[in-house]
């Protein structure tokens, strides 16, 4: 069936990734590449891995110090992650 309305294309790319089931990593690709934004690039510098799995971020972080001071922010990072999203994709971020 041919469609005559206009679509917008942000709505034909969320429709299409709903439709096979993509949305899921499309989400986990947002939260991954805004974690240089929250956290800037002093941060991000030390930063090697990142990955989403079972609703949380891991983060693999070079500096043992930067490392256990960010254990200490989590919550605010996993707030900060979600808004940047516009939508709750992480419950937690894990530091490695």
């Amino acid at each position: 069936m041919k469609r005559t309305d206009p679509e917008q294309v942000g709505d034909l790319v969320k429709r299409i990734l709903q439709e096979n089931n993509l949305d899921g990593l499309a989400d986990r690709q947002l939260i991954c590449s805004l974690w240089p934004e929250i956290v800037g690039q002093g941060i991000n510098r030390y930063t090697t891995r990142r990955w989403v799995d079972d609703k949380k971020l891991h983060v693999v972080i070079s500096s043992a110090a930067l490392k256990n001071e960010l254990t200490f922010h989590r919550d605010k990072l996993t707030d900060a992650l979600n808004r940047g999203a516009g939508k709750t994709i992480i419950t937690d971020v894990i530091i490695h």
